[in-house]
Order: structure tokens, then sequence, then C-alpha cells
């Protein structure tokens, strides 16, 4: 019988299977452009064109074209479909490696976004921008946004900001914010008039004068108790003895004008930002009006942040001018 004696550690290299080579359509991940290689390695993360565009700030068409167009160079599929989720291909794989190393051995260095501040009158982020802002943010999803809220005088002339919009009374000059700007833009004239829940109150029984409002509980945010345009208002509710609450939310109030049969003081604009409201005109002689007003820091004037701000807040304006018109 003939043994065989066992190979040593010396022999088993010698036939151990050689290492894989890249692939040869690899090497061209090097040339691959830089912001297109960020689309990819955004999108891989993410999971979702979508998210990944919203990431980049750039349209969900054009990344998927950037993306295509890659595919194309490449002769290569990246990703998948599973159901609804998105997943890399075997190929995505090995290029999401092969860029991960080549931006190791670059190291390039990661750019912080600027944090923009915008100081806003409460009232005025609830009704008009909130919605605008929340759609801008979807489609930037790398801003740094502090949003400072105004509920007075006093917090306007605390507050610094690279932009504010702030509401002021139309007598005398314009109140503004300490810190420098721009000189002031006005936007619009806001009249205030009592508001009442349209299924609290039928046409013909809305209240038509003042000693109507005796049935009713008025409701007050703490707020507008400061402008002296709304004094004919404040009187009212000083004089009352029963039937009169004071909140600290704006929207405490509103929920309280639509679900407690309550009568508050609102923007005219009220009844287009909910058709359940209705105002209820000629109740008081003087009429109640704020204006408002928007300025941009002297030190923020070049930022491309706060000019996109800008033309956001203009747009919103634009779309609801027929709001303003008394």
């Amino acid at each position: 019988m003939t043994f065989i004696e066992p190979a040593g550690p010396q022999a088993i290299t010698a036939y151990r299977a050689p290492l894989r080579a890249p692939e040869p359509w690899l090497a061209l991940a090097g040339d691959i452009d830089p912001q297109v290689a960020q689309c990819f390695l955004v999108s891989a993360r993410c999971g979702c064109f979508m998210q990944a565009a919203r990431s980049l700030n750039v349209k969900a068409t054009w990344l998927r074209k950037q993306l295509m167009q890659l595919e194309a160079r490449l002769q290569r599929s990246l990703f998948n479909f599973q159901g609804s989720a998105l997943t890399l291909s075997r190929e995505g794989r090995q290029l999401q490696s092969r860029l991960k190393a080549l931006a190791d051995e670059s190291s390039p260095p990661l750019l912080d976004q600027p944090l923009v501040r915008l100081a806003v009158a409460e009232s005025i982020l609830h009704d008009i921008l909130g919605r605008d802002l929340i759609a801008l943010l979807r489609r930037n999803a790398s801003a740094r946004l502090q949003i400072i809220t105004l509920d007075s005088e006093l917090a306007l002339q605390a507050v610094s900001a690279d932009l504010v919009l702030w509401l002021s009374d139309p007598l005398g000059s314009v109140s503004g914010p300490s810190f420098p700007t721009l000189p002031p833009e006005h936007l619009a004239r806001l009249d205030y008039l009592p508001h009442i829940a349209k299924r609290y109150s039928r046409p013909a029984t809305r209240p038509g004068c003042l000693g109507d409002l005796n049935d009713y509980m008025l409701v007050q945010w703490q707020a507008d108790r400061q402008p002296d345009s709304f004094a004919p208002w404040n009187t009212l509710l000083e004089q009352r003895r029963a039937g009169v609450v004071q909140v600290q939310s704006y929207e405490l109030m509103l929920e309280m004008i639509r679900c407690s049969a309550c009568i508050g003081l609102l923007p005219q604009y009220m009844s287009h930002f909910d058709r359940g409201l209705v105002a209820l005109p000629g109740l008081f002689d003087v009429p109640m009006q704020r204006h408002l007003w928007m300025a941009v820091g002297t030190q923020a004037r070049q930022t491309p942040e706060v000019r996109m701000l800008v033309e956001m807040i203009q747009h919103a304006l634009y779309e609801r001018r027929d709001w303003f018109q008394a």
C-alpha cells in the first residue's frame, strides 16, 4: 500500500486560487463626476430617490436622469426595486465600495450649511407661511434654519436674525428690529374683525351690534392686548365681568373659536384660511388694522439661503394677494 504524504503549508499556498482582480468597468469609477458620484452614494444610503433629492437640494427628475446616464455609461444596472424598497444590485454594491474607497483616499472637507435665522410674527407663520415653508424645507433637507416666533414689540426688539417679518400699528413711525437691516419692505395691510365658527351661528342670528355679543364667550390672545390699534376690542373685553377667556397660544385661540362657540379677533383673511370661520363686520366703528413688514439683516443680504426665503415669502403673499384687500 502506498501512502501519500500530506502537503505542507507551502504546498497548500501554492495551490490557493489567486485573488480576484477588480472588474474592468470599476476602473471608470475614478472618472465619474464628483456630483454624479454623490448622487449615487446618497441615493444608495437613503434607499429612496425622493429623499435623496431632498437631501441634495435637487429635483428628483434631475437626480434620476443623472443616475440613468451613469448606468448607461457603465453599462451596468446599479439599483433594484424589491416591492417598494430601493436596493443596490451586485454591481451597485461594488461601485459603492469603490467610490467610498476613493473618497477615503481624497478625504474632501465637509461643507457646513450656514445657519439662517428667521424671525416671524406667530400669526403670519401659522396662517400664511407655514405650508410654503414646510414645502421649501422638503426640497432642501440639508438646510440649517432657526425659526423664531414674535408675539410682541418687545420680542422684536430683543431678537437677532437674518430675516425678520413683523406687524406694526398703522399710526406713528414704523418700529423695526434693533439690529442693522436693509430698508424695511411693506408687504401688506391686515384688517382685523371678530370671527365666529359658522356651525355655531346661522346668518340670520349672527351678532350685528356689540350688545349681541353678550350671549357669547369672547376669547383673547394675550399678544393682542398690546397693539394700540386693537383698543376697541381690548376695551370691550376689559369691561366684561364674565364670558371672557384669555390664552397664551395663538393656535389654542383658533381652536376655541372653532370648537367652543367663542368669538375672537382675527385677521379678515381668516375666512380664506379656514372656511369654517366667518367675520362679523359692523360691530366697531373704528377699523382695527396692522401692517406687515419684512427686513433683511445687512450681514445676510448676499446669503443665497436668505434670498431663497425672501422669494418664498414674496411668492406666498402674491398667491394670497386677494386675502389682504380691504
